[in-house]
């Protein structure tokens, strides 16, 4: 699999990235499938593609913290995004994976995940909702998809050192919540694994065996996508 570790400074580059790669993967054919890990060297907000804003966040507080707002395009909830926080963005062959539906991906990717993260910790692990992991019932790691024709992207988090108060600051409690958290809010919902970052990385790239650097990055898709989507406040605040 084809390897990537790239961070942009400019959060709306990040969530252009992703998609920027599911494109070139979908163009291109790339058989073996790519992994992306990134870490955000600053606080900003990611909506899920059709979450409302004034529901999901509480902007007055955004603005006075210099918290931006942006939305991505797979489906889900809101997340806090900042240091402590490491992405993981995998695009695969849907038809070699065998991923035939949403719950198709979430089962093949987080499974894996479980597994490694259960075996890394010696603690039990769970999947719980429609894509969490959860440590001694609390969330650690939330996950998102997003099809094109013959390819998925799967990307989410895992929170190692979040400052996890910030998102009592600038995230409402959810519309939507999966059953087991209770109505908790989000100190009392979220964790952190309590692992080095770069036990992370490596071991996500070793799950997945992504070892072949990726030598081309879209940087013109990205940009493009900058500037006619994710960088613009139309896109972020469209509903």
């Amino acid at each position: 699999m084809k390897y990537l570790e790239l961070t942009f400074a400019d959060p709306a580059s990040n969530l252009a990235c992703d998609e920027a790669l599911l494109d070139y993967c979908e163009s291109e054919g790339i058989a073996d499938g790519l992994l992306r890990l990134w870490q955000p060297e600053t606080y900003f907000v990611v909506l899920g593609h059709s979450n409302r804003v004034q529901a999901e966040v509480d902007l007055p507080a955004c603005a006075a913290a210099d918290i931006a707002v942006l939305r991505r395009i797979s489906g889900g909830g809101a997340v806090l995004q900042g240091p402590g926080c490491i992405n993981y963005s995998l695009v695969l062959d849907a038809r070699a994976h065998d991923i035939k539906n949403i719950q198709a991906g979430f089962r093949y990717v987080l499974e894996r995940h479980r597994q490694w993260a259960q075996d890394l910790t010696g603690a039990k692990i769970r999947i719980e909702g429609i894509s969490d992991l959860t440590l001694g019932g609390r969330k650690f790691s939330g996950n998102a998809q997003y099809r094109r024709a013959a390819y998925v992207l799967v990307h989410g988090t895992f929170l190692v050192q979040f400052e996890v108060s910030m998102m009592e600051r600038s995230l409402r409690l959810p519309n939507k919540q999966p059953a087991y958290r209770s109505h908790r809010g989000h100190s009392e919902f979220v964790t952190n694994l309590g692992l080095d970052a770069d036990k992370i990385t490596s071991g996500l790239q070793s799950i997945w065996r992504a070892s072949e650097p990726l030598e081309t990055v879209p940087a013109g898709r990205i940009e493009h996508l900058v500037n006619t989507r994710y960088g613009r406040e139309e896109w972020s605040r469209k509903f």
